[in-house]
């Protein structure tokens, strides 16, 4: 437990806003700076390795689109969702990197365009469904885990970072608690 770093939900957004992702060029265009950074050229049609952040901007202008490979759709999550739900309670299914940091883009995606197109409502609700139902699965065995005696890192390899920063917390709280309430006198700390 103590020699496991802090990282943060943040640290693990900002990893995943820093990380290289694969996008396709829409048109030909020179060398393009955006925020001190050099890009391109691009060639239309050709695939390229960008910072995540850097991917969403060239989107949002209309010089790339972000490889489908690095976004979370309806079909993965439903992968997702049936992956987890075969496991036994103990077991733990390896997630799709920064699973999570792509789960909440995902949801304020779609929720941007239920403005747009209102009959995307149906589609926004499965999807966080299914968001919900693969959370809450993977929660009671994070919860169960911290529960038990201290787990081997072989048995935390598939935890994400997020997972591993919430078993460890409710892993030193539960600790605490059961020692407070074994030991005579059961003072807090």
């Amino acid at each position: 437990m103590q020699g496991r770093s802090r990282v943060t939900i943040k640290d693990v957004d900002f990893s995943f806003e820093n990380s290289l992702v694969r996008i396709t060029a829409n048109r030909n265009l020179p060398e393009v700076k955006l925020a001190g950074l050099s890009l391109g050229p691009f060639e239309e049609g050709t695939d390229y390795e960008v910072y995540y952040w850097a991917a969403l901007q060239l989107e949002k202008a209309g010089i790339a689109r972000l490889k489908e490979e690095d976004r979370l759709d309806m079909a993965k999550l439903s992968k997702v969702q049936w992956t987890e739900r075969i496991q036994t309670a103990g077991q733990v299914s390896k997630l799709p990197d920064f699973f999570y940091p792509k789960l909440r883009r995902s949801l304020l995606e779609l929720k941007k365009e239920i403005v747009k197109d209102p009959e995307k409502i149906s589609e926004y609700e499965r999807f966080r469904r299914l968001t919900q139902d693969i959370t809450n699965s993977r929660l009671r065995k994070i919860v169960s885990m911290a529960s038990a005696p201290p787990q081997t890192e072989n048995t935390l390899r598939n935890f994400t970072a997020e997972e591993k920063l919430l078993y460890d917390r409710l892993y030193r709280l539960i600790d605490k608690w059961r020692r407070q309430i074994l030991e005579c006198g059961g003072e807090e700390e």
